[in-house]
């Protein structure tokens, strides 16, 4: 499997996934990338890995993401519109029973990111894994504040 993604915190690398077989069969030159390793991006990507290696960082993501969780339950369960919080650390879904882009107009008109996922029905937010409890809350509170954008 080939990659060409911002993979190293927004700096573009590429990478090549293979299994033991077919790494048995090439050689170093073999691949080529438009985002090969230079020297920037492979430091990069050595200071990303340690970081998201540490088993600190990666519980801080998991109690973030149920934190924000419970938040957005908290303010945004009574909304008529809101049928489900979800998730997976970080990565949250707000299910909706109608379309979504009218909140993501009001939000970012209000300074917030977010996008649509699914059937256009659920808001997708996915922060970054850096972000603050504190960020959480704004966000949270700019969401509250442009659900009556739904009705």
């Amino acid at each position: 499997m080939t990659l060409a993604k911002p993979l190293v915190g927004g700096i573009p690398i590429g990478a090549v996934l293979v299994t033991e077989k077919v790494s048995s069969a090439i050689n170093p030159g073999d691949h080529g990338s438009t985002f090969a390793g230079g020297p920037l991006a492979c430091q990069a990507a050595v200071t990303v890995f340690d970081k998201i290696a540490s088993p600190d960082f990666l519980a801080s993501i998991l109690r973030k993401g149920r934190y924000f969780k419970e938040l957005l339950v908290q303010k945004l369960g009574g909304n008529q519109h809101v049928k489900e919080v979800r998730g997976e650390g970080l990565i949250v879904g707000i299910e909706l029973d109608v379309q979504a882009s009218p909140l993501v107009k009001a939000c970012l008109n209000s300074g917030l990111l977010i996008l649509t996922a699914g059937k256009g029905n659920v808001v997708r937010l996915v922060p970054p894994l850096i972000i603050s409890e504190q960020e959480l809350d704004a966000a949270a509170e700019i969401l509250l504040k442009c659900m009556p954008a739904l009705d």
